[in-house]
């Protein structure tokens, strides 16, 4: 028997996810603060010495920080200063190690859906674009197109000796400029709002963000995992209109093929689970084994969503 539709939920994910992204934010931009320092990289006080927020416990950027005297590295960025300089160090792997790490056991894209600042200012442009009554594509390019960016940015880097998305990175310019008042990707950024708001729904995030695509590749192994129970879901299609990362990957459960979301571009935000009217989809630690082949599929295929 289907469940009866219950919209309220006393627990929503999307509010936890957006004190996470704005704590993120506010984590970083503390060492500055406390040693005096201003932001966007405007200088305080007169001519008095003032700490160096590199002396403090935690300090750093997405980039690169150090925590206790630990430094860590953006995995993709070590790549491409691997790409561009034809050298690789025993340091920079063992710094990138810890990152990679964590998202693989989390899951991966878990970095885009809690921590990526550009998401958090693609959302409010998204609900900016609702408001306006703005229509753009729902997929005006594929999915899997940002791990192709991912490994064009790579050979970029090896070719011009320089970490190619580094110095066009809109995550930078909104994480950098914050703190340190950086420029670099800001056109970059403004193009990915101008995108967003007239050509395509989400569309560096799903499908262009090389950042994104890294983090895809090694998306599927995590241990975060949206589940679900058939049982009490009514195809209503609220998930699929809610979903931050691409609708298609909700396709194979929705369709009663598997039980659990894997696709690598999965970024556990919690959205779907958020806006399912009948708690079909909730979020949940490990992956329940896929059905066998002989079960038998839906008869009703959510429908494909129009822009």
């Amino acid at each position: 028997m289907k469940r009866t539709p219950n919209t309220s939920h006393a627990f929503k994910w999307s509010w936890l996810r957006h004190a996470v992204q704005v704590a993120v934010l506010l984590l970083f931009a503390a060492p500055l603060l406390l040693a005096g320092w201003g932001l966007f990289g405007v200088s305080v006080g007169g001519d008095d010495p003032v700490p160096t927020p590199a002396d403090l416990p935690f300090f750093g950027s997405l980039s690169s920080s150090s925590i206790g005297g630990l430094s860590l590295l953006d995995p993709f960025g070590v790549l491409q200063v691997v790409a561009a300089s034809k050298t690789f160090e025993l340091d920079w792997l063992l710094f990138a190690l810890p990152i990679v790490v964590f998202y693989g056991l989390v899951r991966a894209r878990a970095f885009c859906g809690w921590v990526c600042p550009t998401n958090l200012l693609l959302e409010l442009v998204d609900a900016l674009r609702r408001k306006l009554g703005i229509k753009v594509s729902e997929a005006p390019v594929p999915r899997h197109a940002k791990l192709w960016t991912a490994l064009a940015v790579l050979a970029l880097s090896a070719v011009a000796s320089v970490p190619v998305f580094e110095a066009f990175s809109p995550i930078g310019a909104v994480n950098k400029g914050i703190l340190f008042g950086s420029v670099a990707g800001l056109w970059t950024l403004g193009a990915v709002v101008a995108a967003e708001l007239f050509w395509g729904h989400r569309v560096w995030c799903r499908s262009l963000c090389p950042l994104g695509g890294f983090y895809e590749a090694i998306g599927r192994a995590g241990l975060v995992n949206v589940k679900y129970d058939r049982t009490a879901c009514i195809h209503c299609d609220a998930c699929r209109k809610a979903c931050l990362a691409d609708p298609s990957i909700l396709d194979p459960v929705l369709t009663e093929r598997d039980a659990v979301v894997r696709a690598g571009d999965c970024m556990a935000c919690g959205s779907c689970v958020d806006a399912c009217p009948t708690h079909a989809l909730s979020m949940g630690l490990g992956k329940d084994v896929k059905p066998t082949e002989t079960s038998k599929p839906s008869e009703k295929v959510p429908p494909v969503l129009s822009s």
